[in-house]
């Protein structure tokens, strides 16, 4: 293993933040060298317990703490902005999900990124889509990937195994807020999903959103929402997500014209089918038909490693010379947030919208949010609680 030792620093150490403190410091090949914070006592604090310099001010610290990496865990709107700034720094970036509030901040972003590789051609960008690394998921890639199941012709996703308390939203003042957040189930807990759909089938040509805002909460942003895409080849897409369900389903089923996939509850469940379902379809003489199919259970090796430290570890081990892949480049980020803005602009017009996105348009109906907004954020003031993260991340159980 390589002496080189990867500087570090990280913006942001809220719950996410914390996460990424954890592991850093027990990675090799790794140095954390600054934490920042506008909270400047949990600056303090966390730069004793690491031994770290503590900066309060995200531009001090890209300009004086010396990283070789940020890791941006602030609120979203911020994102864009430190990336920027740490891009013309020649510095690297591993931005927290969702890229951005809305499609414009993420080109921006991606142009500043390939802006500041004509002075830094080393310059990497990465994307903390760790649900990429989940074992079932990664399989469900390969075999899509494959071309196995023929012409796909409908993936519906129900995931509503995203349970949020109202004491969860009261926890900061920023969250589920048009202003501090930008948006909310869509915005917070789904970038994992979305960019999964479009990792695995790629965007669709036309979305249609339906979404409910602080149906089951008290907030000002969505907290269920219904999907319908539509594909250019003609696949169709169904997505069903909510904060406000217990326990919560996540199903997910991926119909091709040669085989079905079925994941639920730790099991991925393969039909494959006798013959093509389409040249049957218009080729039996059959009025009605029904194909009695004993799936076939997928083995899927559970024990590999995965989550934010193998991102991550992909990151070091490519500025330390290695050839591989990022999990997720940051530029992919883009792909979820125009499903998530699709969505939503989608559902504030009240009809369908194509893709690409009209990002003016959707920036448009968010700052009218933000400007019209009367909400009265209730924020828990109470003394900070160490919280598990584990409950929030994805799984496909």
């Amino acid at each position: 293993m390589s002496t080189t030792k990867i500087k570090f620093g990280l913006v942001g150490i809220g719950n996410i933040g914390k996460t990424h403190l954890k592991y850093l410091a027990e990675m090799e090949n790794v140095t954390l060298e600054a934490v920042c914070d506008v909270d400047q006592a949990k600056a303090d604090q966390f730069a004793s317990t690491y031994g770290v310099k503590a900066f309060y001010n995200a531009s001090e610290m890209l300009a004086h703490s010396g990283i070789d990496v940020v890791i941006i865990a602030v609120p979203h709107y911020d994102h864009p902005v430190i990336a920027i700034e740490a891009f013309e720094r020649g510095i690297h970036v591993m931005c927290e999900k969702p890229i951005a509030v809305h499609v414009n901040d993420a080109n921006r972003m991606i142009e500043a990124y390939e802006k500041a590789k004509l002075t830094y051609p080393n310059l990497q960008f990465a994307i903390m889509f760790q649900e990429r690394t989940l074992p079932f998921y990664a399989k469900l890639k390969e075999i899509v990937g494959s071309g196995e199941l023929g012409q796909l012709t409908r993936a519906t996703w129900i995931h509503t195994k995203w349970f949020r308390s109202q004491s969860y939203y009261n926890s900061g003042g920023w969250r589920a807020t048009w202003a501090g957040e930008g948006g909310g189930i869509l915005t917070n807990q789904c970038p994992h999903t979305l960019d999964m759909y479009q990792w695995l089938f790629g965007l669709p040509a036309m979305i249609s959103g339906h979404a409910h805002i602080g149906k089951y909460h008290d907030i000002e942003v969505e907290d269920e929402v219904t999907a319908y895409l539509e594909h250019a080849n003609g696949m169709i897409g169904h997505l069903i997500v909510t904060t406000a369900e217990l326990p919560g389903t996540n199903r997910l089923e991926i119909v091709g014209d040669l085989g079905k996939l079925l994941l639920e509850n730790g099991k991925l469940l393969y039909y494959k089918y006798p013959q093509s379902m389409l040249t049957f379809t218009r080729e039996t003489e059959q009025q009605f038909a029904s194909w009695e199919i004993e799936p076939i259970e997928v083995a899927v090796g559970t024990s590999v490693p995965s989550g934010h430290a193998i991102v991550t570890r992909r990151l070091v081990d490519r500025l330390l010379g290695l050839q591989m892949d990022l999990i997720a480049e940051g530029p992919e980020g883009l792909g979820a947030l125009t499903l998530a803005n699709g969505i939503m602009l989608s559902s504030f017009e009240k009809r369908p919208v194509s893709v690409p996105l009209d990002g003016d348009a959707f920036l448009v109906h968010l700052n009218e949010k933000i400007r019209t907004s009367s909400f009265i954020k209730k924020v828990n003031q109470a003394t900070e609680v160490a919280v598990d993260m584990s409950a929030s991340f994805g799984s496909t159980k």
